[in-house]
């Protein structure tokens, strides 16, 4: 059975039965849990065993991934003989801690120019990517991976017009980011992605407005302006170093980002655990091979 427990959160009660021991009688249960590292957990700190037989793992961390296994045995009585003998049967979960993966917005628009080669472009580029940091800062957000290009669009029946192509990616991590996450509880991917989404918000509305103003606040058109409705944006995931998303493996957590196996590390924020070809790592959520 597969297992996944967010980071820093218990895990749920992993119980040493199946279901159908566990609408009958057992006799002299007794269970025995083993860890990833194949130490016994009864009086483990972080672990929380009752007398029946449930393990729960507190606070959990990437290092505490891995094969749990509990064997149960219980006696068997022949009633007619009252001969015992006793059964053992093991149970195995693969637990796996997991992020919630933080998002990023890929932002794009359009912006009208009078020639491709005007040098006021650039500078028009340099002046959004200011405004547009000033809305979102206060959410410490910020704007990256930005870039332009120009290009010649034939309209039709109003022939040829020169465009700035602008695409940037709205980040919640500008500096400082992670001050906001230690006064938040346990992980921060929630407090995270609602900042971001607020800062995508301001500045479609920050788009949205320069439609207004080009139709009421202006008398004489800019030689750099809005394309109506050309502002769109898209939800890209990102996972932290050490966790990385596989929808054939973890199909049950296919949005999550899952710590490495393994064998397989992530040292940035894709949301994919690379093979290790030099030497073997041995622990799950490796950020370095």
């Amino acid at each position: 059975v597969s297992v996944y427990v967010k980071v820093l959160t218990n895990s749920p009660f992993l119980v040493c039965m199946d279901l159908p021991h566990s609408q009958d009688e057992v006799i002299d249960p007794k269970y025995l849990w083993v860890g990833p590292d194949g130490d016994n957990l009864e009086g483990q700190m972080y672990m929380n065993l009752t007398e029946t037989g449930k393990l729960m793992v507190m606070g959990f961390r990437e290092f505490m991934s891995g094969a749990y296994t509990c064997t149960l045995s219980h006696k068997i009585i022949d009633t007619m003989t009252e001969q015992e003998r006793e059964v053992f049967e093991t149970y195995r979960f693969m637990v796996y801690a997991y992020r919630e993966a933080d998002h990023l917005y890929q932002g794009f628009v359009r912006f009208t120019t009078k020639e491709c080669e005007l040098a006021a472009n650039g500078h028009f580029f340099e002046e959004l990517k200011k405004i547009l940091n000033s809305i979102i800062s206060d959410l410490t957000c910020h704007i990256v991976e930005s870039s332009y290009k120009c290009h010649s669009i034939k309209i039709p029946k109003q022939g040829l017009q020169q465009e700035l192509f602008i695409t940037f990616q709205v980040s919640p991590f500008a500096p400082g980011w992670e001050d906001i996450c230690q006064q938040v509880p346990y992980d921060c991917e929630d407090a995270t992605n609602r900042r971001v989404q607020k800062a995508r918000d301001r500045i479609g509305e920050f788009f949205s407005k320069q439609t207004y103003a080009l139709k009421h606040e202006f008398q004489t058109v800019p030689t750099i302006h809005y394309v109506d409705n050309s502002f769109s944006v898209t939800h890209v995931d990102s996972c932290r170093p050490g966790f990385g998303k596989n929808d054939v493996t973890h199909k049950s957590c296919a949005s999550c980002c899952v710590v490495c196996d393994p064998g397989t590390y992530s040292p940035n924020n894709k949301v994919t655990c690379q093979l290790c070809r030099k030497r073997k790592v041995k622990q799950y959520g490796a950020t370095s091979c």
